[in-house]
């Protein structure tokens, strides 16, 4: 399978996403970031051009990959003429269809994982989910996607928009609590790194348990002394013991109910 792909976006996905792709055989023809800095590295990357101004994209491309912020697509898209090429975008919360106004050829190629530019990742094991304009162009994101992962499954904007909201708990609401137990603890002169075998074990046990049956500690049974002690302690971090609050009233709540 041979395409030539360019980059709208050189964040964090788009630069592990490009690389990825890259180290596969396709090839990536131009970056384009609104900001030098971050096209110009992710470029030197892959060995290829970029640019910061819209006008300045190439046309020779069969897919037009779009790995921005949501609330930038309209604006940067708005700018370019797409010539009908296939575009696709990458985020878990933007429907499909909002690329309808720039091309008839288009899609959603949404990888469920955390990315930081640093930090490689394995592709093989990253579910990706897809959806398309037409069934040719939907084979077209089915075919690039296996050539890089091991789960590719067709989801609808909707049904995919839900997952995003599933991820936000599970990977950037439970990463802000890692960062305000960090807060706390470092504030008390220890290291964050004694929380890690923790951290770890908790992880690691979602992949045996469902998480409800995963779920130990003094808010599960609602202990009142060790949670008003915790809360008192707290009383120097307002908005940590407002979080503590609402987050053990949430667990005790979740295990009330019935199956």
């Amino acid at each position: 399978m041979s395409l030539k792909l360019c980059f709208i976006g050189a964040g964090n996905l788009a630069t592990r996403l490009a690389i990825t792709f890259s180290k596969v055989g396709f090839e990536i023809v131009q970056v384009y970031s609104r900001t030098e800095d971050s096209a110009k590295s992710l470029a030197e990357k892959l060995q290829t051009e970029y640019t910061t101004q819209t006008s300045f994209l190439v046309k020779d491309v069969d897919i037009y990959v779009v790995a921005l912020k949501d609330s930038a697509v309209d604006r940067v898209l708005s700018q370019i003429n797409i010539d009908n090429k296939l575009l696709v975008h990458c985020s878990g919360s933007l429907p499909m269809n909002i690329l309808s106004a720039y091309t008839e050829n288009y899609g959603v190629f949404y990888p469920m994982q955390t990315f930081t530019k640093k930090r490689e990742v394995d592709f093989k094991s990253i579910p990706i989910f897809i959806e398309a304009s037409s069934s040719g162009n939907l084979q077209v994101l089915n075919n690039l996607a296996h050539e890089i992962s091991e789960s590719v499954t067709v989801l609808d904007s909707e049904k995919r928009k839900s997952l995003h909201i599933a991820a936000v708990f599970a990977c950037n609401f439970a990463n802000h609590c890692y960062a305000m137990a960090a807060k706390y603890i470092e504030s008390k002169e220890l290291p964050f790194e004694i929380l890690r075998p923790l951290i770890l074990e908790t992880a690691q046990k979602v992949q045996e348990l469902h998480p409800k049956d995963a779920q130990t500690g003094p808010a599960i049974r609602f202990d009142e002394n060790i949670i008003n002690s915790h809360l008192k302690q707290l009383e120097e971090m307002p908005g940590m013991q407002e979080l503590y609050n609402s987050i053990s009233k949430s667990i005790f709540e979740h295990h009330q109910e019935k199956e």
